[in-house]
């Protein structure tokens, strides 16, 4: 049986905690940040946890399943 490759983007986006939930960042915070306020500007840089509908999908993308 052959290892199972990573995605190589899924590498690159998602990190595991030590209790084994995957962090991730938050979109919307690349371009366009004129119209965007102070305050929603400062909650998208704070990184946040993959919801737990989504976890399987991606830890099946990094190989851990």
């Amino acid at each position: 049986m052959p290892k199972i490759k990573t995605k190589s983007s899924a590498k690159k986006r998602f990190k595991l905690t030590g209790s084994g939930k995957i962090k991730r960042k938050h979109a919307y915070k690349s371009h366009i940040l004129t119209k965007k306020s102070k305050k929603r500007k400062l909650a998208l840089t704070h990184a946040t946890l993959v919801h737990a509908n989504d976890e399987n999908s991606v830890k099946e993308q990094l190989g851990l399943k």
